[in-house]
């Protein structure tokens, strides 16, 4: 069996963790390159972490080598109140994973957006997502796959809260969306990470993946 080697952006985040843990079990993987501003905190030998500033991605052309790229990073309105340095995280990084991917030859790369991806939304976050969803198409990288996910369940070391509110009220509308509105139920990080992976082991002709196609996609991975 031909192993890979996977780069992963956001592995400390909430889906990126579960994210690493797959690749780390999953004997296709003989390297898992880690991208972050603070360690993971694993020892594995199939890890090699770059400890970086993100925003500056750029800079690590020579390091950025892999047969597989994940972007799992995002940031918050509350975490994140500057609307320049958020554009920076939720369009900068992700826009500068793939033109490293374009640069080097690397043809997978699966980053996650947000479902109401729109660059003509009124909602700032939806219209920064839209915008970045459109920059890596552009790009043409061979295997390009965004996900959409809803609302992301799962506890997070910060207090959000609310979105910790949100995922109370998704416990109870999870219920009742049923049929074109399944997309909108919350997804557990798991599920998105598991998703991830079969993507990039698998055919795929869609480029964007709403999230009730990545839940029928993250059961497969399992």
């Amino acid at each position: 069996m031909a192993q890979k080697t996977a780069i992963i952006l956001g592995a400390t985040g909430l889906t990126g963790s579960f994210l690493l843990q797959m690749l780390l079990k999953d004997k296709r993987y003989k390297k898992v390159k880690i991208f972050s501003r603070k360690t993971a905190g694993i020892k594995d030998e199939k890890i090699q972490e770059f400890l970086v500033d993100l925003l500056k991605l750029g800079d690590q052309s020579s390091d950025f080598l892999a047969d597989e790229v994940f972007c799992c990073i995002g940031t918050t309105k509350a975490k994140t109140p500057d609307k320049e340095v958020y554009r920076k995280i939720d369009y900068g990084i992700p826009v500068s994973a793939a033109e490293l991917c374009k640069k080097n030859n690397i043809g997978t790369y699966i980053v996650i957006s947000a479902l109401g991806a729109d660059t003509e939304s009124g909602i700032f976050y939806n219209r920064i997502k839209g915008q970045m969803e459109n920059e890596v198409v552009s790009m043409g990288i061979p295997k390009t796959h965004i996900l959409q996910p809803s609302l992301i369940g799962g506890f997070r070391k910060e207090k959000r809260p609310g979105e910790w509110f949100a995922k109370k009220v998704f416990l109870i509308l999870n219920t009742i969306l049923t049929g074109p509105y399944l997309k909108y139920r919350s997804i557990y990080p798991q599920t998105i990470a598991s998703c991830m992976v079969w993507l990039a082991n698998n055919t795929c002709e869609k480029v964007k993946i709403t999230s009730d196609e990545i839940v029928r996609l993250g059961a497969l991975g399992n």
